[in-house]
Protein backbone atom coordinates (compact mmCIF):
# COMPACT_ATOMS: atom_id res chain seq x y z
CA UNK A 1 0.00 0.00 0.00
CA UNK A 2 1.12 3.95 -0.98
CA UNK A 3 0.00 6.94 0.91
CA UNK A 4 -0.65 9.48 -1.19
CA UNK A 5 -0.35 12.43 0.89
CA UNK A 6 -2.01 15.73 0.31
CA UNK A 7 -3.70 18.93 1.90
CA UNK A 8 -5.46 22.08 1.95
CA UNK A 9 -4.11 25.55 0.71
CA UNK A 10 -3.57 26.65 3.73
CA UNK A 11 -2.64 23.34 5.34
CA UNK A 12 -5.01 23.52 7.91
CA UNK A 13 -6.69 20.39 6.87
CA UNK A 14 -4.18 17.21 5.68
CA UNK A 15 -4.89 14.26 3.97
CA UNK A 16 -3.75 10.52 3.54
CA UNK A 17 -5.13 8.46 0.35
CA UNK A 18 -3.98 5.23 0.59
CA UNK A 19 -4.03 2.50 -2.04
CA UNK A 20 -1.95 -0.25 -3.41
CA UNK A 21 -3.01 1.39 -6.85
CA UNK A 22 -0.60 2.89 -8.87
CA UNK A 23 -1.34 6.62 -10.11
CA UNK A 24 -2.49 5.97 -13.69
CA UNK A 25 -4.18 2.54 -12.25
CA UNK A 26 -6.71 4.62 -10.49
CA UNK A 27 -9.95 5.78 -12.00
CA UNK A 28 -10.65 9.41 -11.84
CA UNK A 29 -13.95 10.77 -12.78
CA UNK A 30 -15.11 14.69 -12.85
CA UNK A 31 -19.06 14.79 -11.86
CA UNK A 32 -21.25 17.16 -13.52
CA UNK A 33 -23.37 18.51 -10.60
CA UNK A 34 -22.81 22.40 -10.34
CA UNK A 35 -20.63 21.96 -7.28
CA UNK A 36 -18.03 20.08 -8.66
CA UNK A 37 -17.94 21.74 -11.67
CA UNK A 38 -17.69 25.10 -9.73
CA UNK A 39 -14.72 23.51 -7.78
CA UNK A 40 -12.99 22.18 -10.52
CA UNK A 41 -13.13 18.57 -9.14
CA UNK A 42 -11.54 15.77 -10.30
CA UNK A 43 -12.46 12.76 -7.87
CA UNK A 44 -11.47 8.96 -7.04
CA UNK A 45 -11.71 6.20 -4.75
CA UNK A 46 -9.97 2.68 -4.52
CA UNK A 47 -12.53 0.35 -2.61
CA UNK A 48 -9.69 -1.51 -1.58
CA UNK A 49 -7.94 1.92 -0.17
CA UNK A 50 -8.83 3.96 2.14
CA UNK A 51 -8.70 8.14 3.05
CA UNK A 52 -8.19 10.11 6.23
CA UNK A 53 -9.18 13.55 6.60
CA UNK A 54 -6.97 15.30 9.72
CA UNK A 55 -8.18 18.90 10.55
CA UNK A 56 -6.67 21.60 13.07
CA UNK A 57 -10.00 22.64 15.57
CA UNK A 58 -12.23 24.87 13.48
CA UNK A 59 -10.82 23.94 10.06
CA UNK A 60 -13.44 21.64 8.40
CA UNK A 61 -16.62 22.74 7.10
CA UNK A 62 -19.17 20.38 6.07
CA UNK A 63 -21.69 21.12 3.16
CA UNK A 64 -24.56 18.95 2.24
CA UNK A 65 -26.82 19.62 -1.13
CA UNK A 66 -29.32 17.23 -3.35
CA UNK A 67 -30.12 14.18 -1.60
CA UNK A 68 -28.21 14.96 1.55
CA UNK A 69 -26.39 11.92 2.26
CA UNK A 70 -23.19 13.19 1.61
CA UNK A 71 -20.90 15.84 4.04
CA UNK A 72 -18.78 17.72 1.19
CA UNK A 73 -15.58 18.39 2.88
CA UNK A 74 -14.26 21.78 2.85
CA UNK A 75 -11.58 24.04 4.13
CA UNK A 76 -13.50 26.60 6.24
CA UNK A 77 -10.11 29.12 6.23
CA UNK A 78 -9.01 28.65 2.71
CA UNK A 79 -12.28 27.34 1.29
CA UNK A 80 -10.39 23.87 -0.82
CA UNK A 81 -12.81 20.89 -1.64
CA UNK A 82 -10.87 17.77 -0.44
CA UNK A 83 -13.37 15.21 -0.84
CA UNK A 84 -17.23 14.04 -0.13
CA UNK A 85 -18.06 10.93 2.68
CA UNK A 86 -21.26 9.20 3.52
CA UNK A 87 -22.62 6.99 6.07
CA UNK A 88 -22.96 3.40 4.72
CA UNK A 89 -24.12 1.09 7.59
CA UNK A 90 -21.40 1.05 10.47
CA UNK A 91 -18.74 2.80 8.28
CA UNK A 92 -18.07 5.65 6.55
CA UNK A 93 -16.91 5.79 2.63
CA UNK A 94 -15.71 8.57 0.55
CA UNK A 95 -13.77 9.94 -2.22
CA UNK A 96 -10.83 12.32 -2.44
CA UNK A 97 -10.68 15.61 -4.53
CA UNK A 98 -7.17 14.62 -6.75
CA UNK A 99 -6.72 18.42 -6.88
CA UNK A 100 -5.60 18.27 -3.03
CA UNK A 101 -2.94 15.45 -3.44
CA UNK A 102 0.48 16.21 -3.44
CA UNK A 103 0.64 14.41 -6.96
CA UNK A 104 -2.20 15.93 -8.64
CA UNK A 105 -0.03 16.78 -11.81
CA UNK A 106 0.01 13.14 -12.45
CA UNK A 107 -3.78 12.81 -13.09
CA UNK A 108 -5.72 13.54 -16.37
CA UNK A 109 -6.64 17.30 -16.20
CA UNK A 110 -9.65 16.39 -18.48
CA UNK A 111 -11.25 12.76 -17.23
CA UNK A 112 -14.46 11.94 -18.31
CA UNK A 113 -17.52 13.85 -17.18
CA UNK A 114 -20.38 11.96 -15.28
CA UNK A 115 -23.73 12.93 -15.56
CA UNK A 116 -25.86 11.20 -12.29
CA UNK A 117 -28.54 13.94 -12.23
CA UNK A 118 -32.43 11.69 -11.61
CA UNK A 119 -30.13 9.18 -9.20
CA UNK A 120 -32.44 8.10 -6.57
CA UNK A 121 -30.47 7.40 -3.11
CA UNK A 122 -30.93 3.93 -3.34
CA UNK A 123 -29.02 3.86 -6.75
CA UNK A 124 -26.76 6.40 -5.65
CA UNK A 125 -25.41 4.52 -2.52
CA UNK A 126 -24.89 1.47 -4.38
CA UNK A 127 -22.98 3.57 -7.34
CA UNK A 128 -20.57 4.88 -5.00
CA UNK A 129 -20.09 1.09 -2.77
CA UNK A 130 -18.49 0.16 -6.26
CA UNK A 131 -15.87 2.70 -6.44
CA UNK A 132 -15.86 4.60 -2.58
CA UNK A 133 -13.29 3.71 0.28
CA UNK A 134 -13.51 3.66 3.86
CA UNK A 135 -13.15 7.14 4.81
CA UNK A 136 -12.01 8.53 8.35
CA UNK A 137 -12.13 12.39 9.84
CA UNK A 138 -10.20 13.15 12.57
CA UNK A 139 -10.82 16.79 13.26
Amino acid sequence: MTVYPGSCHCGAIQLAFTSAKAPDALRVGRCACSFCRRHGARTCGDPDGSVEFRAAPGSLSRYRFGLGITDYLLCARCGTYLGAMMEDGDRSIGIVNVNALDIRDTFDPAPPLHVYDGEDEARRRSRRRKFWMTATVLA
